[in-house]
Parts: structure tokens; sequence; C-alpha cells
């Protein structure tokens, strides 16, 4: 018997929603035919090079790029926001110590609902846009100091006091180390956060989304999207990619270890885009930052790539597969003195810039996300059975 269903307006869609548009934004796109990638109107990968990781909040979140008055202006807005209330900063402890095994990303669930209570974010449904604005700045600001907060008490070392006269990504290093940093590294680690701002409609960017659309304060979308960011399919590839070369060890190993995973069918970490059909335009920056630092660890990385994608040509014809961002972020993150555990929680650094941008937009729309699932279970309705 077949189950009748309201069926007028449902539509099969690709397994993940691949290909499906949900929404209009202004805020970026993704051409993954094309290895391009954009944030508003100007090439992600310019901005990369061009400018510093605060004119790209700018632009995401007021929608277009500062002159020199209007990013100090900004530096200056943002600046005094990466101080953490002092009840949020007295549990940080606690925090570190329930999350020690799973690490700072973890913490950072509990530490962002923390912040939120603490600052009285209201739903965006209940607020103005100005209000929003000034929430997402908040919250963006005080992730940073949350993170390195979370890595050094998990490390049995008090957390650094964020310092308002550095730049984003050095301020980053800087609580992290309690060091400033070598201004080489610090604009390496802020050429690396601005490419990751944004990303088109990734996992934990529609997962914000989605979560804005119901209406809730955005510490409630940016905890969704830290969840699913923290899944290895989506986050977790820096360390791993690393991991890989590791394992690998030397340039002998590199073409018998590869094809026995490729044929085995394994994953090779750093390999492969859901998007992209040619090389990932991030990857390619990263490279060559990573090169302009040199040395045998690069080098090496350079050749495992050039053998891993011969290799996958060889063994998969017809599928274009390149290294993605993970690869090089990892070589370029290692050489800026980033521990491993702390490579997915500095991606979540520069990507809740980009999630806070989506949930200013979202809460623009008052439509709640909400699509259907199709039902393959037992034909209902069945009879209750009673209880013997």
């Amino acid at each position: 018997m077949p189950i009748n269903r309201a069926t007028s307006t449902s539509v099969d869609v690709p397994r993940g929603l691949a290909g499906v548009v949900v929404t209009d934004t202004a805020l970026g796109d993704v051409r993954g035919l094309e290895g391009f990638y954009h944030y508003r109107q100007y090439s992600a990968v310019e901005l990369a090079q061009t400018r510093g990781f605060e004119d790209v909040w700018h632009l995401m979140v007021h929608g277009d790029l500062p002159d020199t008055s209007q990013s100090a202006a900004f530096a200056e807005r943002v600046g005094p926001l990466r101080r953490l209330p002092g009840d949020v900063l007295a549990a940080l402890p606690a925090v570190a110590t329930a999350s020690a095994r799973s690490g700072p990303l973890s913490g950072l669930r509990t530490a962002l609902s923390l912040l939120g209570a603490s600052k009285g974010f209201r739903p965006v449904y209940d607020i103005d846009a100005d209000q929003r604005r000034a929430d997402a700045l908040a919250a963006s600001a005080a992730v940073p100091t949350l993170l390195t907060a979370l890595h050094r008490l998990g490390q049995g070392l008090e957390p650094v006091e964020p310092r308002e006269d550095l730049p984003y990504a050095a301020n980053y290093l800087y609580m992290l180390t309690g060091s400033e940093p070598d201004p080489a590294r610090a604009r390496a680690v802020e050429q690396y956060l601005i490419s990751t701002i944004d990303h088109g409609f990734n996992a934990s960017t529609f997962t914000a989304r989605v979560i804005a659309s119901t209406g809730a304060d955005v510490a409630a979308c940016l905890v969704g999207a830290v969840g699913a960011l923290s899944g290895p399919l989506h986050g977790g590839a820096p360390s791993r990619a690393l991991d890989t070369l590791d394992a690998i060890g030397t340039r002998d190993r590199i073409d018998p270890w590869i094809r026995e995973r490729v044929l085995s069918g394994d994953r090779i970490m750093g390999f492969g885009h859901p998007v992209y059909r040619t090389e990932d335009p991030r990857s390619r920056m990263l490279r060559g930052i990573a090169q302009q630092f040199g040395g045998p660890r690069v080098g090496f990385a350079v050749e495992v790539e050039r053998q891993v994608e011969a290799i996958l040509a060889e063994l998969k014809p017809g599928r274009a597969l390149h290294t993605n961002v993970e690869f090089y972020a990892g070589v370029v993150m290692e050489l800026c003195g980033l521990p491993r555990e702390m490579f997915t929680p500095t991606f979540a650094a520069a990507r809740v810039v980009g999630w806070s941008a989506n949930i200013l937009e979202q809460a623009q729309d008052t439509k709640i996300i909400r699509p259907a699932a199709r039902y393959v279970g037992p034909v209902p309705p069945v009879a209750v059975p009673v209880a013997v």
C-alpha cells in the first residue's frame, strides 16, 4: 500500500545537497571549475596578498573595504572586544580541564555559550541590525582569546592577556606563545587566516545559517558552526595532512606508500575537494608562502604533492585531484610555530568572521530553513502491540 504524502512541493535533491542553491548571498562565492573564489566583489587570494585581516573583516561585516582612517577606526573598535568578561575568564580553567582530551575546539563550544550569556546576547529575531552586528563583532573578537586561553590552560600555563596594539594575527600568536611574533611569521598566519574567512556554503557556514534562520542569538549560531567544524571531514585535515608527511617519512617511500593507500581505497588527507575541479587557489597561495620560508620540510611537501597528483592521475583517470587548502596550511602553520592541536582552532579563529557575516545576512530573512526527508521505514500505520 503506497504512503500518501503531500508531495506537491517536494523536490528530490542529490545527497549532501551537492549543487543545490538554497538562497541568495552577497558575501561571496566559490567557482570550482575556474579555481577561483571571492569575498563580495574581490578575489579572496588577492585580498590575502594585499590587505590586513581587519580590512577584510570590515569588508565582510560592513560591505566595503575601508580606507586608512576607517581601517584605524575599525581596529580601535574591535581591539577592546578581545578582552573577556571576568566571569567567563574565571570559568575557563574548568572548561579547559573538561575538554582536555578533545582540545580547545570542543572547549570553544562551551566558552562561546558562556560568552553569549555573560554579554546578554539576545535572539537575532528580537534585535535590530546594529545590535546584531555589535554582537557578531564581540563574539568574533573574543574567539582568538578563548582559543589561546583554553590551549594554554590545557598546557598548565596562564592565559596571556590580549594586546590592542597588535593586529589580529599577531595578537593571536602573542596570546598563544606569550612572545611578540616574528613579523614574517605573523604575516604568513594573517594571509592564511584571510584566505579561510569564508568559502561558500560549507557545512559549518550552512549550520550557522540554519540556526540563524530560527532567530537564535549569535552565540548559539556560532556554537553550532563550531560543532560542524569539529568533524574530521570538515576542519580536521591540516594536522592529518602533516601526519601523512610524517608517515611517508622519506622521498623513496612516497610512491609505494601512496599507491598502497590509493589501491586500498583510503583517502589521502589534503587532496581533493568537493567543489574545486582545478588546483585549490588557497593551496597555490600557501605553497608560495611555504616556499618563501624554504627548508627540507617544504621541499618534501612539494615532492609529495607532485608524486601524489601523478599517482592519482594514473590510478584514478578522469578525476582531477589536487592539493586542497589543508595540505599546505599544515606546513605553513608548523613553520610559524603553531602546535598541531591548534591547527583547526586557528582555522576557526578565521572562519568565525565568515560565519558571523553569514549570520547577519541570514537574520535579514524571517523564513526558517525547514527541509523535508523521505520516510523509508516500515509502512504505517501498524497497530501498537499490547505490552506483555
